[in-house]
């Protein structure tokens, strides 16, 4: 296995222990991941990127080596933990990447924080429609908190007898989209994580499937160079809502990954690294201010 391209550092921020991984030199990229991942999951496309770029990838609080601390997991407080490492890290302006998961929190901080995001790539995200997998709407119905444990225990995920065993027996084999969601739940080894988990789920899906939408905001994006990849093949978040958002934002690009599922960047790492750069060589940097969107609203 060649050695990794980004590097793992720590620090406290806000109280809290948060890890991130950097690599290469230039243009900050902001690279958020999605629920029960990490920052790893960039590793594949980093090292085409961080010839161009200096990657900044976060694990979001309650994923990875960060702190899963009691707290609020909402859109908005990812929101602003990003802000606030990449003031710690000395960047004031990024181009923010975020998949699944990470595409909410990235809407969510250039709403908030207009001023401090060049560009917007969403990849597979959240937060476009009401659909999602029932997997992940299960984990948001009363009781979950007492299967997640049995589900997740090292000795029985250790036997084949954790989610992806479960899904086996009920026809639904592990293989693509569902494995990554059984490779995610076998991530949730402790109480502390488990519960993270499921304040971040249940903050953004329901039992009918997900409760947050910007929707009703994306024109407000005009003025935002936005990048939309999705693979076709996508069973956690159908293809459908990237192509509902493309048209919803005027001048957003859509890329389709024939083939791919839910991870278009693992699918088919060299052509997302050409995708995106081509993406940011193309588009001039939005310098919005903070008040952007008061005339608009």
């Amino acid at each position: 296995m060649p050695p990794a391209v980004l590097t793992r550092h720590q620090l406290t921020l806000n109280g809290h222990r948060t890890t991130y991984r950097i690599a290469g030199d230039g243009p900050a990229l902001l690279l958020l991941h999605g629920v029960t991942t990490s920052s790893q999951t960039w590793e594949g496309v980093a090292a085409s990127l961080s010839e161009h770029f200096t990657l900044i990838a976060p694990d979001l609080m309650g994923h990875g080596e960060s702190a899963a601390p009691r707290g609020d997991y909402s859109l908005g407080a990812h929101a602003s933990s990003a802000r606030d490492l990449l003031t710690a890290l000395g960047h004031q302006r990024a181009t923010v990447v975020g998949h699944s998961l990470g595409g909410g929190i990235a809407m969510q901080f250039a709403y908030q924080f207009p001023e401090r995001c060049e560009r917007l790539v969403l990849v597979s995200s959240g937060g476009l429609g009401r659909d999602v997998h029932l997997i992940l709407r299960a984990a948001a119905l009363p009781g979950a908190d007492y299967v997640l444990p049995v589900l997740t225990d090292s000795r029985v995920v250790g036997l084949g007898r954790g989610l992806g065993g479960v899904l086996r027996r009920i026809g639904l084999a592990p293989s693509g989209d569902i494995d990554v969601l059984a490779r995610g739940f076998s991530s949730l080894d402790n109480g502390a994580s488990r519960q993270a988990f499921l304040h971040t789920i249940r903050s953004v899906i329901d039992p009918g499937g997900q409760r947050v939408s910007a929707g009703d905001r994306l024109a407000l994006a005009a003025r935002m160079p936005t990048l939309i990849v999705w693979g076709e093949q996508d069973s956690i978040i159908p293809l459908t809502h990237g192509e509902a958002a493309h048209a919803a934002m005027p001048g957003s690009r859509l890329e389709r990954f024939p083939g791919a599922g839910h991870m278009p960047h693992d699918a088919d790492p060299q052509r997302f690294a050409r995708v995106l750069l081509d993406f940011c060589n193309e588009t001039d940097a939005a310098t919005l201010p903070a008040d952007h969107w008061r005339p608009l609203l």
